[in-house]
């Protein structure tokens, strides 16, 4: 059994509609509920737990790996573990978000009262506002009043659509606040390919034993043999110490079109890109691609020359920039 294609893009622009102008009418409807909010969370000495059943349970997961990642520690308890001996994991000082599009599941209302006993704060993420949750929380923030996007109003989707922006709402609010840095994000992304564009150097890809450089007066077959040698297309013409040029392989191509006998000096573009060792290297990517060069001149801070960096070098690593 096969739909339309016309039926199908219905279908898929319709439910994206539905989530993008039920997440729209959100964002019109914060008020100073969410600012208590962020500033119970910013000013307690515990974690943020969340908590939930079903589809909220999924959701909450994903609002916590968001909340540790940038700077705001976290862990999800399902409520129905929480009740049957979980709940100890809950700490002294931690705030718990309670996410019920109902605010009436069974195992919420379970929950609820064991939290007050305990202390912790409650805030109740839920689509009623006269729902049991939302009168037993301390506060409340209404996510979840518009029409699923299912046809039957059953499935979660703008539901969960909803309480997921609300999370990545919270946790962008708690990151400006605790000032939150690129590089702190490093820290806690230290594998795979964000981490290296968050920490990998020039000065990490610089083959210090490879570095090719040839004099002003260097001749023609000077060049040639450097960058043969250097196997970056390239090589640096360096005068007292410092980089003053450099030598591609469509320098050097032209040079040998004209049959002359240039010297180093008549053949070196003089505004080569040059970055310090101490860049991150993904930064210096996007300057390669932005002026379609394919080598960076890698120098320290006193501007010695270090060596060459080739774009080659930057995919291999995985910090090329996405532009």
């Amino acid at each position: 059994m096969s739909s339309s294609e016309d039926t199908i893009l219905n279908i898929a622009s319709n439910t994206l509609r539905l989530e993008g102008d039920a997440i729209h009418r959100l964002a019109s409807l914060l008020d100073h509920s969410f600012v208590d909010v962020i500033n119970l969370i910013v000013n307690t000495k515990g974690r943020v737990v969340l908590t939930g059943v079903g589809k909220s349970a999924d959701v909450g997961r994903k609002i916590v790996a968001t909340l540790n990642s940038t700077g705001s520690p976290s862990l999800f308890v399902h409520a129905g573990d929480a009740v049957h001996g979980d709940l100890g994991v809950i700490q002294l000082g931690d705030v718990v978000l309670c996410l019920s599009k109902s605010g009436r599941s069974a195992e919420i209302m379970a929950l609820v009262p064991l939290l007050k006993q305990r202390g912790h704060p409650i805030v109740g993420i839920t689509g009623a506002s006269d729902s049991p949750l939302a009168k037993q929380s301390d506060h409340v923030l209404i996510a979840g009043i518009d029409p699923e996007a299912c046809p039957f109003d059953l499935a979660p989707t703008t539901s969960t659509a909803v309480q997921m922006a609300l999370g990545d709402a919270i946790a962008m609010c708690l990151m400006e606040i605790r000032g939150f840095k690129a590089e702190d994000f490093a820290k806690f992304h230290p594998g795979g390919t964000l981490g290296k564009k968050l920490t990998v150097t020039l000065a990490d890809l610089v083959d210090k034993d490879r570095n090719p450089q040839v004099r002003p007066t260097s001749s023609l077959q000077e060049v040639l043999m450097s960058m043969t040698e250097g196997r970056y297309g390239a090589t640096v013409v360096i005068q007292n110490e410092k980089v003053v040029g450099i030598i591609t392989d469509g320098d050097l191509r032209r040079a040998l079109e004209k049959g002359d006998t240039a010297i180093a000096s008549e053949m070196m573009n003089t505004t080569p890109l040059m970055k310090k060792q101490t860049e991150l290297a993904a930064k210096a990517a996007a300057s390669i691609q932005g002026i379609g060069v394919s080598q960076v001149i890698v120098t320290t801070e006193d501007n010695e020359y270090l060596g060459l960096v080739h774009l080659h070098d930057l995919i291999r690593e995985g910090v090329t920039s996405n532009k």
